[in-house]
């Protein structure tokens, strides 16, 4: 689940918990809230480790890269 979609299921479970007071028969909307909420919470941290996991790695460089030229091939300067 992206970080994008991990965040929305978020926000979207937390207005459900917190902010709609609307109740209706047969489901509790706090407890969808918080259903959406945990996903959210959990698809976010799958989605930190996995970009962790797959980030690239830093080689630390040994020293200076010296690059020797042949005078001979070298085209003419003008």
């Amino acid at each position: 689940m992206p970080l994008g979609t991990s965040i929305f299921l978020i926000a979207v479970g937390a207005i459900l918990r917190y902010a709609v007071t609307a109740s209706t028969s047969g489901i509790s909307l706090p407890t969808v809230g918080l259903i959406l909420m945990i996903v959210g919470i959990a698809g976010l941290v799958l989605s930190v480790i996995y970009m962790l996991a797959w980030a690239p790695r830093r080689r630390a460089v040994a020293g200076e890269r010296v690059v020797e030229r042949d005078p001979s091939r070298e085209p003419p300067a003008y």
